[in-house]
């Protein structure tokens, strides 16, 4: 007998991730309805953005069911990515505060002679 090609999943967990996004689209919708301001408006966003990522790459990509090696191939990289891009953000501020400091525009004022 024949092995099928791929793996079968039933369709439960399918409808039931559609359900759950739908839920979490709604809730995101909800900040803007409700006018949330502040960080806590991007904070809510952001969670419920990262939540529907993460359900559409585990299920719909089939990185649940794959093995580990793949899930890190394709996983770590963005994580390192967001890393070295904090880390140059922190350096950014730093410049700008360095710079700030030391080449304050009055330190290259010229007088002008009459």
């Amino acid at each position: 007998m024949a092995q099928a090609e791929g793996q079968q999943h039933p369709l439960g967990v399918y409808f039931k991730i559609w359900a759950l996004l739908f839920v979490l689209s709604a809730a995101s919708y909800m900040v803007d309805y409700m006018q949330i301001e502040g960080y806590i408006r991007w904070f809510l966003i952001i969670i419920f953005m990262l939540l529907k990522a993460g359900l559409i790459v585990a299920v719909f990509m089939h990185m649940v069911w794959e093995r580990f090696a793949l899930v890190y191939a394709v996983i770590v990289p963005p994580l390192v990515l967001i890393v070295f891009v904090g880390i140059g953000a922190l350096e950014a501020d730093y410049t700008w505060f360095a710079r700030d400091i030391f080449l304050s525009p009055n330190d290259f004022v010229v007088e002008a002679h009459h």
